[in-house]
């Protein structure tokens, strides 16, 4: 079809939709002479997917005598009118159910009636159970009523709602067509009823922090800010609850976890999101060894409940979380997926740093790897080289001193802290950490983030010098962890794109048709 042709076509699909919402609105405008278009004193008893578990098993002659009664509500999706006998199917938030609907038991006004409801429409239907002569389960309807008119036409039934951008932008659209869609979000829930339940029984709080900070922390990024008016004070969406989880830490709450929203101005991607849900725990007298074992645990156990399996497939390929999750330090992975490499040039500083300069060019000279170190510049050659190709579950481990401001030293190297990511499918899951509780150190650490952030680096660290106090109190040596949600989510249900997994994901701002 060309451009033209494809334009005429979406100018002829308009005007037909507009003519069909005309319609819809002159039924609309007959309804509210009859009295209330919107009633709002019906209750369902009952739901579809209820129904067909308790019924879909007995055979048609041991369920028709029963005349159990049932009560629904749903949108229609699919209409038959034939004569003095009709067939709908209604969806409700479980699933479907037909609908058998005759003159003679509603009546030949309701039925009049139903003839002129469009699919779309919200019904509230009464009657008994039986099933039809093909075997499917049926409600023989004896009490028929529209309580919410539908103005505007569902996509085609048979092509759908197929444009993945439309599908995002009019998410409760998506929701009435795609059962995929559905079955994603109904993961979603019970994967994070899951992981509360995982962290009460072992003994974590769960907490609420502050999403507005006076400073942004807890991670290297781009804040957004607002103002409030009554202070008179520029404030933050938070980035991260990590500073102020720890907060609770020093206060005396051995294990808490904090299940919420982080928000970060920067790039949107099939990986990214503006606002996305993080779960960040932390355990007093525990290290990232630790830290580690649990995360995998979590992972883990959240699949087993949430899916009943261990072995997933993801996007076509096999995905085993039953196995140990492999450990690698930074060189290691880039010895291991990019073979071309030798250990004595990953330790030569202008090796690394020439090697960067064929991936990101003038950027390995610009405010931030510029000032960087070996350790900082092999974590880039490791982002560029190895770290896609982490299928498998693989934590890394040992991360540079001068890229965690806010990890323990360890006590062997002090220019590696006991840190760790989890990288699956590619992508990094998890970042976890045994927690800096030296007060002195840590200030020292926030100190080089602020000369960092005036040197250019947009995503260094402001000094938090209440945090600092805290820490004077005294922090008992602590283990935390974050994990990314919604990419743990996406794992779960085989979603390709953060944005399947998120009901609203934000989108560049169109011209919105009314």
């Amino acid at each position: 079809m060309s451009e033209q042709e494809n334009s005429t076509a979406t100018a002829e699909g308009q005007v037909d939709e507009n003519h069909l919402i005309a319609e819809r609105r002159q039924k609309l405008a007959e309804l509210r002479q009859q009295g209330q278009a919107y009633p709002n004193d019906f209750v369902p008893a009952d739901h579809a997917a209820d129904l067909h578990a308790k019924y879909d098993d007995l055979e048609k002659e041991v369920l028709d005598p029963q005349a159990n009664p049932a009560k629904v509500a749903g949108r229609m999706m699919l209409k038959r009118v034939m004569g003095k006998a009709s067939f709908a199917t209604l969806q409700d938030s479980s699933g479907r159910i037909q609908i058998y609907l005759d003159k003679k038991a509603i009546g030949e006004e309701a039925y009049e009636a139903f003839k002129h409801m469009d699919i779309g429409d919200i019904l509230a239907v009464e009657g008994r159970v039986f099933k039809t002569n093909r075997g499917e389960l049926s409600i023989h309807a004896n009490r028929l009523r529209l309580i919410s008119k539908s103005l505007r036409p569902l996509p085609d039934k048979f092509h759908g709602l197929s444009d993945q951008e439309i599908r995002y932008r009019q998410r409760y659209v998506d929701l009435i067509m795609n059962e995929q869609t559905r079955q994603t979000f109904r993961t979603r829930s019970k994967a994070l009823n899951n992981l509360r339940q995982i962290m009460a029984e072992h003994h974590f709080m769960e907490v609420e922090t502050p999403m507005l900070h006076p400073i942004p922390g807890g991670a290297a990024a781009k804040p957004f800010i607002t103002h409030h008016n009554a202070l008179d004070m520029d404030m933050y969406l938070r980035i991260a609850p990590e500073l102020y989880l720890k907060r609770l830490i020093v206060g005396g709450f051995e294990r808490v976890f904090e299940l919420n929203r982080n928000f970060r101005n920067e790039g949107v991607s099939p990986r990214h999101n503006p606002e996305f849900t993080m779960m960040e725990f932390y355990a007093a007298y525990r290290d990232y060894r630790w830290v580690m074992d649990f995360t995998e645990f979590v992972i883990r156990e959240v699949a087993q409940r949430t899916l009943g399996t261990q072995e997933l497939s993801y996007q076509g390929q096999a995905l085993d979380l039953s196995k140990p999750f492999e450990r690698l330090t930074i060189i290691q992975a880039i010895l291991k997926h990019a073979p071309e490499y030798t250990e004595a040039q990953l330790q030569d500083v202008d090796f690394v740093r020439n090697e960067l300069r064929k991936f990101l060019g003038a950027e390995v000279d610009g405010p931030v790897l510029s000032r960087a170190g070996l350790g900082a510049l092999q974590l880039a050659l490791f982002e560029e080289t190895a770290e896609s190709k982490l299928w498998h579950p693989t934590f890394i481990i040992d991360y540079p001193a001068e890229v965690s401001p806010l990890s323990r030293a360890s006590d062997d190297n002090p220019d590696i802290t006991e840190r760790f990511e989890l990288f699956i499918t590619g992508r990094e899951i998890a970042n976890g950490f045994s927690e800096l509780n030296d007060p002195e150190d840590q200030a020292q650490r926030f100190l080089a983030q602020v000369e960092a952030k005036d040197a250019g680096d947009e995503e260094a660290m402001f000094y938090d010098a209440d945090y600092i106090r805290a820490l004077e109190y005294g922090m008992a040596p602590t283990g935390g962890c974050g994990i990314g949600i919604d990419r743990l989510i996406m794992l779960l249900s085989d979603s390709a794109s953060i944005r399947d997994v998120l009901f609203f994901p934000h989108l560049r701002k169109v011209e919105d048709n009314k």
